[in-house]
C-alpha cells in the first residue's frame, strides 16, 4: 500500500462542504462490503443529488487517507462508464451524477499528485458533460462546477500557473457565494474555506511577479558582463533567460516566454555548438511547450516537439522523452485550454 496522501485544499477535504446528514450513514453501509459498478449505481439511484454527491466525496476522501487513491480512480471511472451506458445517461440527474463522478475523479488525480494529465483529462470530461446543458442555475450544476474550479485552482497553482489559479478561484468563490445564499447551512463554511485558500494563491502570484523582476535584473547584469568579456557570463545569461522564460510561461505570457527561450537557445548553441545537448533539448522542449499555447504557432510547436522526441532517444534522455511525449499526446486534446468552455457554461 502506498503512503497516505492528503486532500487538503481540495473539494473532497473534510469540512470543506457540510455533509448531508444521511450521506455518512449510507456511505458506511455501502463500504461494509464490495460493490460492483452496477450495485453502486443502483444504491445511488433515487437518492437526492446532494446525498449521492457527498457519498462519492466521502468514498474518495477515505480512499486517499488509506493510500488507495488509484483504486478509487479505477472504481469511480468504472462506475461512470457503467452509468454512461444507461438509457437515461444523457439527461437529468443521471447526467449530473456522471459529471459529479468526473469532478471527484479530478480531485483524486490531484490528490495523487503524479498524473496532472489525468487530472486535466478528467476536468475536461467534467466540463464537457456540464456543457451539454449549459447556462443552468440549479444547485447541482453550480456545485459541480464550483468544486471543479476550486480543484483546478489547486492544479494550476501546483504547476506555478498562479494567474490561472487565481482566475479559477475567483470564479469558484462567486459560485459558492451564490449557493450559500440558497443553502447557508451547507455552503457558508465552504465560502470561508475557499476565501482562505485564495489568499495563498494571491500570495504566490505576488511572489512570482517578484521572482520575474529578479530574473529580469539578472539578465541585464549578465548581458552587460558578457559584453564586457566576463568569463562564464554567457552561461549564466542562458540560465537566467531560461528561468525568465519559464516564469513568463507559468504566468500565461507565452509569447514573451518564446522570445526568451529563443534568445537562450541561440546563445546556448554558440556556447555548446550545433550538436544537440541535454540542455538544448530541455530548452527546445520548453520552447515547444510555450508555442503550443499560441494558436498560430501550434503546428510549428508539434513539429518541433516531434523532432525533439526522436532526438531525446538518440542522446538517451528518457525523462525528457517522457515529458515531450506527454506534451504531444495532450496537444490535440481539448483540455489544453481547460476553461475554453467557460463562456458557454457560467450561469449569468
Amino acid at each position: 500500500m502506498t503512503a497516505p496522501k492528503t486532500t487538503h485544499d481540495l473539494s473532497i477535504s473534510e469540512g470543506f462542504i457540510a455533509t448531508h446528514p444521511t450521506a455518512a450513514d449510507l456511505h458506511r453501509r455501502m463500504a461494509k462490503r464490495p460493490h460492483s459498478a452496477a450495485d453502486t449505481a443502483k444504491a445511488l439511484d433515487g437518492l437526492p443529488f446532494a446525498v449521492a454527491y457527498d457519498i462519492l466525496r466521502l468514498a474518495a476522501r477515505e480512499a486517499v487517507e488509506k493510500g488507495e487513491t488509484q483504486r478509487a480512480i479505477e472504481a469511480m471511472s468504472g462506475l461512470e462508464l457503467h452509468i454512461s451506458g444507461l438509457p437515461e445517461a444523457e439527461e437529468g440527474r443521471t447526467l449530473d451524477i456522471r459529471a459529479a463522478l468526473m469532478q471527484v475523479i479530478t480531485a483524486l488525480y490531484i490528490a495523487d499528485g503524479k498524473l496532472n494529465s489525468g487530472a486535466a483529462a478528467a476536468a475536461a470530461a467534467t466540463l464537457h458533460l456540464l456543457a451539454r446543458t449549459p447556462k443552468r442555475k440549479d444547485a447541482a450544476f453550480i456545485e459541480i462546477l464550483a468544486s471543479l474550479l476550486f480543484d483546478l485552482a489547486r492544479l494550476h497553482s501546483s504547476a506555478g500557473e498562479f494567474r490561472q489559479a487565481e482566475r479559477d478561484m475567483e470564479k469558484a468563490i462567486r459560485l459558492y457565494e451564490r449557493l450559500a445564499k440558497g443553502d447557508a447551512e451547507r455552503f457558508a463554511s465552504t465560502v470561508i474555506d475557499a476565501l482562505a485558500a485564495s489568499t495563498q494563491v494571491y500570495h504566490n502570484r505576488i511572489r512570482q511577479a517578484e521572482l520575474l523582476a529578479h530574473y529580469q535584473a539578472a539578465t541585464l547584469l549578465y548581458t552587460a558582463e558578457m559584453n564586457a568579456g566576463v568569463e562564464e557570463a554567457a552561461d549564466r545569461l542562458v540560465e537566467s533567460l531560461m528561468a525568465e522564460g519559464d516564469t513568463l510561461r507559468q504566468m500565461g505570457r507565452c509569447r514573451e516566454a518564446i522570445q526568451y527561450y529563443t534568445r537562450a537557445l541561440k546563445l546556448l548553441r554558440r556556447i555548446e555548438g550545433e550538436e544537440l545537448t541535454l540542455r538544448q533539448l530541455r530548452l527546445s522542449r520548453a520552447l515547444g511547450e510555450a508555442m503550443l499555447h499560441v494558436g498560430a504557432m501550434k503546428e510549428k510547436a508539434i513539429h518541433l516537439l516531434n523532432t525533439m522526441l526522436h532526438k531525446a532517444l538518440k542522446i538517451n534522455a528518457p525523462d525528457e522523452h517522457a515529458r515531450i511525449s506527454d506534451l504531444l499526446d495532450n496537444a490535440g486534446k481539448p483540455w489544453l485550454d481547460i476553461l475554453g468552455l467557460w463562456h458557454k457554461m457560467f450561469p449569468k
